[in-house]
Order: structure tokens, then C-alpha cells, then sequence
């Protein structure tokens, strides 16, 4: 009976870890506590194939925000994201750890963006900046395909995850897009004295 319940316990917790992850996966976690992760551009590009399954998460998310548009050409955006190293194309898969016997115990996949912020122009408003997901995985060859299913939702898991960081990072560049006027405010012209009337 403990056994059952195990397994039940076990299979109950992978449930639980799919719907979660499913569940960043539509950006559910996308917006902070404050309600706002507001982009510092009207119209915006992003350097990514339209097929690229980063980009097409990226560009849901920042139409779910509203306030910038999506343009097709870098030409006709206020703010351009330069992608230098797609992790659609270069996600890694290497060994974290081997038994006595020299079998895999786990991997640990990589997920890698290397981008860049300009203007229109190629005014640099951020300079390359990286962000690297990394998350470990078992290994048991005896279930291949659970493991692959749960390989894949776990890069699906750091997509959101770089989407997040990826939108919080552009948004933080208002300061610098439309930087305050350090200039001290002019103060006001002193009012004229009231006239005093006349005595009787």
C-alpha cells in the first residue's frame, strides 16, 4: 500500500511540475507585483527568425504589456534588440555527473542570449549583455521518452525565464532612452507688494 501511495505521490508532483511549467510558458509570471514592466520604446524590433520559438514568446509577451508596437525592419523602430547568439541555436546539453561506473547520472542544459539595445540609428543604449539559464536534469535510460519530455519542458521552462529577464532588462533602459532634465526648475518671480491704501 505505502508503494502505491509513492508512486501516486511521485506521479502527482511531475503533474504538478508540468502544469507550472505550462503555466509560465503563456507568460503567466510575466508582470511583477507592481503590475508593470512598461518598454521605454513606442515601436520596437527584435532580432530574431520568425520562426524562432524565443522570438515568437517574446513578441506575445510584449503585445500582452501593450504601449509598444512590433515592427517588422529595424528601420522603422525606436528600439532595436540586436540578438548576437540565438539560444534556439546553440542550447548545450553536457554531463553534470557520472556513477562509479562512469554512466550518466545527470546533464545540465544550457539555454544562452547574448543581445545588445540600439536605437534605429545603432545608437547603443545597451551595450552586449548575456544571460545564461542553466537548469539539471537525471538521466535513466530505461525511460528515454519521460526523460525527453521532461528535457523539453524544462528548456521551454528557461525560455519563459529568459523572456522575463530579457523584457525587465529593456524596460530598465527608460532612465537612459528618456533621461530626466537635471536642471533646476526656475523659480517663480516674487509678487508685487500689495498696494497700501490711502488713510482717510
Amino acid at each position: 500500500m505505502s508503494h502505491f501511495l509513492s508512486k501516486q505521490r511521485l506521479r502527482g508532483g511531475a503533474l504538478a511540475l508540468a502544469a507550472a511549467l505550462a503555466l509560465s510558458a503563456c507568460g503567466f509570471h510575466l508582470r511583477g507585483s507592481d503590475g508593470s514592466y512598461n518598454l521605454p520604446f513606442p515601436t520596437i524590433y527584435i532580432g530574431l527568425a520568425d520562426n524562432s520559438p524565443l522570438g515568437i514568446s517574446l513578441k506575445r509577451n510584449i503585445r500582452s504589456i501593450g504601449g509598444t508596437e512590433i515592427v517588422a525592419a529595424a528601420k522603422d523602430a525606436d528600439g532595436v534588440i540586436e540578438v548576437l547568439t540565438d539560444p534556439d541555436a546553440t542550447r548545450s546539453k553536457s554531463v553534470l555527473s557520472l556513477n562509479s561506473s562512469g554512466r550518466v547520472l545527470q546533464y545540465s542544459l544550457g539555454y544562452t542570449i547574448v543581445f545588445r539595445v540600439t536605437d534605429k540609428a545603432g545608437k547603443e543604449y545597451l551595450g552586449p549583455t548575456t544571460i545564461a539559464l542553466t537548469r539539471p536534469i537525471d538521466f535513466n535510460d530505461s525511460q528515454l521518452l519521460a526523460k525527453e519530455s521532461e528535457e523539453a519542458l524544462l528548456y521551454r521552462d528557461m525560455r519563459t525565464d529568459m523572456v522575463q529577464q530579457l523584457i525587465r532588462r529593456v524596460a530598465a533602459l527608460k532612465a537612459v532612452v528618456h533621461p530626466v532634465s537635471l536642471a533646476p526648475a526656475a523659480t517663480p518671480a516674487a509678487a508685487p507688494p500689495a498696494a497700501t491704501p490711502p488713510k482717510p
